[in-house]
């Protein structure tokens, strides 16, 4: 008997990993935009000045128009309802768009550490005038939609978020770095500006690239432990052995969990329904909304392991 129960969706769970978002397509609307009059400004800005940081900077906020611009589309992609082609909808294409952003964002470290490298040996004159007046406008933009988004739990938002965060913080960098040059003309600032930019960058876009290939990778979601899960299934009344166990998310904040449980063959239907209600409403509260469950009969031969068997493990099934 297989069942699947979307437990918490529209049931007034408000339980961590439980998925009830509304995805804020608007505001991501307005943060494109604005993000392209920040790459505008800073581009200008950073030819002038001859500033590498601010062309880093400039760099970075480019990376952070393909990260609203993907989100963006992600985000109305994961409107659309599942259909026969896609029954799980698509919320994975705010997966993939993160996963993206966050390779695009190490291939911009490796540019800006390339040419960081040649002004170390060759340091260019600055105008630091024009590094206060683009940095600024970057530093005052991104603070205000990142600040704005922060609280999205959406990992795809999260990782547009943290792109506008780090580029706010870059951006108070290269006016810190444009006052020390004022003072004393000492011009290598700006390339190692650059660097420490590059390492923001590759800091938040590792972790990214991490958590995006585990749920591309059907890992365990982060802040689910396995061990407990299956536990606490046992612990249900009812349940004498539980295998074949896969515990993923679907996207962000949506985990899922597959299972075969073995009951007494004497059970009848409404008690094994009463045994299976039971199972949701314990994993509900550990932040797994969709339970799909197979019932056996204790006399049936099965596999005891908590994992997957392979193919061949399978016949009897």
């Amino acid at each position: 008997m297989a069942h699947d129960h979307d437990h918490g969706v529209g049931h007034g769970h408000g339980h961590g990993g439980v998925f009830h978002s509304h995805a804020p397509a608007g505001q991501m609307k307005r943060a494109f935009f604005l993000t392209l009059l920040i790459l505008i400004v800073e581009v200008i800005g950073g030819l002038i000045s001859h500033s590498l940081a601010l062309l880093s900077d400039a760099g970075h906020v480019l990376t952070d128009i393909a990260a609203i611009g993907l989100s963006w589309f992600a985000l109305k992609q994961g409107e659309k309802p599942s259909n026969e082609k896609m029954t799980y909808g698509y919320y994975r294409s705010g997966i993939l768009a993160a996963f993206i952003n966050g390779i695009t964002l190490i291939l911009i470290t490796l540019w800006i550490l390339w040419e960081a490298y040649g002004r170390f040996q060759k340091p260019q004159e600055i105008t630091p005038m024009w590094m206060f007046i683009s940095a600024g406008v970057g530093l005052l933009m991104n603070l205000y939609l990142g600040l704005g988004m922060r609280k999205e739990e959406d990992l795809n938002v999260k990782s547009a978020v943290l792109h506008m965060l780090g580029d706010a913080a870059a951006s108070a960098g290269v006016i810190v770095g444009g006052i020390i040059i004022l003072a004393t003309k000492w011009y290598v600032v700006d390339p190692i500006l650059s660097v420490l930019i590059a390492l923001l960058i590759a800091f938040g876009a590792w972790r990214i690239v991490r958590q995006t290939v585990s749920i591309l990778m059907e890992g365990t979601p982060k802040g689910i432990d396995f061990h407990t899960v299956v536990d606490e299934v046992k612990a249900v009344p009812g349940v004498q052995e539980v295998h074949d166990v896969h515990v993923w998310s679907i996207t962000s904040g949506k985990n899922a969990l597959s299972c075969h449980i073995v009951l007494d063959g004497n059970m009848t239907i409404r008690d094994s329904q009463k045994v299976l209600r039971d199972i949701e409403h314990r994993l509900v509260h550990m932040g797994i909304g969709h339970v799909t469950i197979q019932t056996e009969d204790g006399e049936h031969p099965h596999d005891d392991s908590e994992f997957c068997a392979t193919s061949e493990g399978h016949h009897h099934h």
